[in-house]
């Protein structure tokens, strides 16, 4: 049987969200990677925390049952100190805010990490941390202001955790922002510096990403011209899918990461109505309804698929579409996971 990852000679994970939520594999994940080599794709991971270096994110990945070693691993901490070290070079005093993933990042390049921002640095490097203190945002604002080069490692508003989403690198970036004049220059996604870093590092011709995040995930993958799979797992569900623009709209849709193991979803078009599988979406009067209701998570994914697709046509032409009813029996199918 063909199946999606058959087209590609690489995927690209992000990993909040599709990988783990966590301390926790998402459901399926280890299993559906190691096929997924079995099937002779390589993989990498792509994450826009820069919290941990590499090497802890592997080890992470490891302790979960998924093979991983740093090598498999970038991180935005890269991607930005990269930035950094092609502007100005190696031995270059950097400002780190934030973990030992950005300290890692800055030494691997021959970078200078300095905590104050009277320690003269050229740069601040900006990304997540555990530990992240407001003294170290106050030192980051200092630096600004007096001329250095800002770069964020990633400015994704939130993370999802286990437990819910909390807020991510991009409000402490909001933070610094408040007091300075300037935006920074952004290493991760929907930038195009850590795709391609990744795109890089596996020697990959034609790679898909799979990702939770339309505006990050799917936005980076369209920036960098890649094809996407967004999956249902983290952060955005079926109405961001639905109200989805074209810059960030996935080429896949997949429950989990699972789905590139099954044949592709692919839509027919017809006049006023779009249809996945056995499930089809119609516009009648400005709203969008299933014919028939799907009956288990496979056919709420199709049912799913079928109503983006619609409702990006109708939007494309610049006429207003409520999805609600059709949404409102794919949402409630798939909660029950």
């Amino acid at each position: 049987m063909s199946v999606l990852a058959d087209a590609y000679d690489a995927a690209l994970f992000d990993l909040d969200g599709v990988v783990y939520m966590g301390p926790v594999a998402v459901d399926g994940a280890p299993e559906g990677l190691r096929a997924l080599r079995d099937r002779g794709t390589r993989v990498g991971f792509v994450t826009n925390n820069a919290a941990r270096p590499p090497a802890a994110v592997a080890d992470h990945l490891t302790e979960l049952g998924i093979e991983a070693s740093a090598d498999d691993v970038v991180t935005s901490a890269q991607a930005g100190a990269q930035l950094v070290a092609d502007r100005f070079g190696a031995g270059a005093r950097v400002l780190a805010v934030g973990g030992a993933g950005v300290w890692d990042a800055l030494a691997e390049v021959g970078l200078v990490g300095v905590r104050s921002a009277d320690d003269d640095p050229v740069a601040v490097l900006q990304g997540f941390g555990f530990d992240l203190t407001w003294d170290q945002l106050n030192e980051a604002a200092i630096a600004i202001h007096r001329g250095a080069h800002w770069v964020a490692t990633n400015i994704d508003p939130t993370r999802p955790t286990d437990r819910g989403l909390v807020p991510g690198n991009g409000a402490a970036v909001d933070a610094v922002r408040q007091a300075v004049d300037v935006e920074p220059e952004v290493a991760g996604k929907p930038f195009r510096p850590l795709v391609d870093a990744t795109v890089a590092r596996l020697g990959a011709g034609n790679p898909i990403f799979v990702g939770d995040r339309l505006d990050t995930d799917i936005a980076g993958a369209v920036a960098a011209g890649l094809d996407s799979m967004l999956v249902l797992t983290g952060s955005h569900g079926p109405g961001d899918l639905v109200a989805a623009g074209a810059d960030s709209r996935p080429t896949h849709l997949g429950y989990d990461l699972r789905d590139l193991l099954q044949p592709a979803r692919v839509c027919q078009e017809r006049p006023g109505e779009v249809s996945c599988g056995e499930q089809t979406a119609v516009v009648d009067a400005g709203r969008i309804e299933l014919v028939g209701s799907p009956d288990d998570r496979s056919s709420a994914v199709d049912a799913l698929w079928a109503t983006a697709t619609l409702a990006w046509r109708v939007a494309d032409l610049g006429r207003a579409v409520d999805a609600a009813p059709a949404l409102s029996v794919i949402s409630s199918l798939l909660a029950r996971r």
